[in-house]
């Protein structure tokens, strides 16, 4: 009988795998929906990894410890919101000191530290010592968070730790995030992975500013964003990203000495009001930023981004600009200000005919007029990059005459 293509592609497939092997689909019909459940609700989601990133200074591990604090005493969350339950927190930190720094400022902020687990090391069953390495020994921690009854929240100071490649690379990223996401899914346990704003990245989209490969903020379901004023106590909470929330709004706080009852002198979080607001005009506001960009000035340089290569069907253009959230009355508005011509190709009959649209020759770049201007911040000896200057580019006024 001869073989059918079906049986011949599932031949080639097992050759070529070295075992039978076929995709396991599931009927949409057969999952139960379930809901999404949090620690602290809209922010803070169990089964989740979210990210948070600042720039140094602006108490990123201290508020982290606030919010295992809240957790292991049932206390009361940043914006307010009561904490209904108690949960066993595990910490692992690279760059600070459990004896002198994480634990007395747990105990300023009330935890609970029976609840509270903090790695250091591994050890093997002759006695053998080695540091404990997130990007490799997730394994381990499912055991060691077995025995302790199980994880509510699991806190990982740096992030980067995690990757054991190339930071800067998503493949990298992606491998080394997904023993974390796993983790949290396996124990239902929250997942804060602290991690660093890149270099002058100020005034820029927030999720970007988030040092290393786009993958981290991709990978997590929520990123959350510190930033501190200058000159100034005040710092601020926002939601940079949420795939299963609103990703607005912030929360204000600020950082302050306290001494324990023993004398030793630490540091502890305190909470302010609620911020309204996009995670950028949050942080453009503590960081002193007035780009003056509008929406407009953004839709022109999706349009160049997406033009530069080459004329790009209209239809298409249309898509990618509801995807990317501008209305199609300011991507025409862009159109007229950058020189974007609008020409019909084909010979007006059947699919191979239509508009594209394509950017004219004379349509210019911004291009830098002078080096970026540099500021010394107090108390630092690095120079920061704030803005440059860009040329103005003329409208263009095309010919062309396009119907929807």
């Amino acid at each position: 009988m001869p073989v059918t293509a079906l049986e011949a592609a599932t031949m080639a497939i097992d050759a070529s795998l070295g075992a039978s092997w076929e995709a396991n689909m599931v009927q949409a019909a057969t999952i139960t929906p379930q809901p999404i459940n949090w620690l602290w609700p809209t922010w803070l989601a169990t089964g989740k990894l979210t990210i948070l990133a600042g720039a140094a200074g602006t108490g990123k591990t201290t508020l982290a410890l606030g919010l295992a604090a809240t957790l292991t005493s049932a206390g009361i969350w940043p914006d307010g919101q009561a904490c209904n339950t108690t949960g066993n927190v595990i910490i692992w930190s690279s760059e600070d000191d459990p004896a002198d720094t994480l634990i007395p400022r747990l105990m300023a902020m009330g935890a609970d530290l029976e609840r509270v687990y903090i790695i250091q090391g591994k050890i093997s069953d002759q006695g053998e010592r080695e540091p404990f390495d997130p990007a490799s020994d997730m394994d381990l921690l499912k055991l060691a968070a077995a025995r302790m009854g199980g994880v509510d929240l699991l806190m990982i100071d740096p992030i980067v730790s995690a990757i054991k490649g190339d930071m800067h690379k998503a493949n990298d990223v992606r491998r080394g995030l997904q023993a974390m996401v796993d983790f949290a899914a396996e124990q239902g346990a929250a997942i804060i992975g602290i991690s660093h704003f890149a270099k002058g990245t100020k005034g820029s989209d927030p999720q970007e500013r988030v040092i290393g490969s786009q993958a981290f903020a991709a990978l997590a379901r929520m990123v959350l964003v510190a930033a501190k004023q200058e000159d100034s106590d005040m710092r601020v909470l926002a939601r940079a990203k949420s795939n299963i929330a609103v990703d607005d709004g912030g929360i204000e706080y600020g950082i302050q000495p306290a001494t324990l009852d023993s004398g030793i002198e630490t540091t502890r979080a305190w909470w302010g009001g609620k911020i309204e607001g996009s995670a950028r005009e949050i942080l453009n506001m503590v960081d002193g930023v007035d780009d003056g960009r509008t929406e407009l000035d953004e839709a022109c340089d999706f349009l160049r981004d997406l033009l530069a290569n080459g004329p790009v069907p209209s239809k298409q253009v249309r898509q990618d600009a509801d995807g990317a959230g501008y209305s199609w009355a300011t991507i025409r508005r862009a159109q007229k200000k950058i020189g974007v011509e609008a020409e019909r190709v084909g010979d007006g009959i059947g699919a191979k005919s239509g508009w594209v649209w394509r950017l004219s020759p004379g349509t210019q770049f911004p291009k830098m007029l002078n080096e970026p201007a540099k500021a010394l911040n107090p108390g630092s000896e690095h120079l920061r990059e704030d803005v440059s200057t860009l040329v103005e580019i003329e409208p263009f006024k095309s010919h062309s005459v396009e119907v929807f």
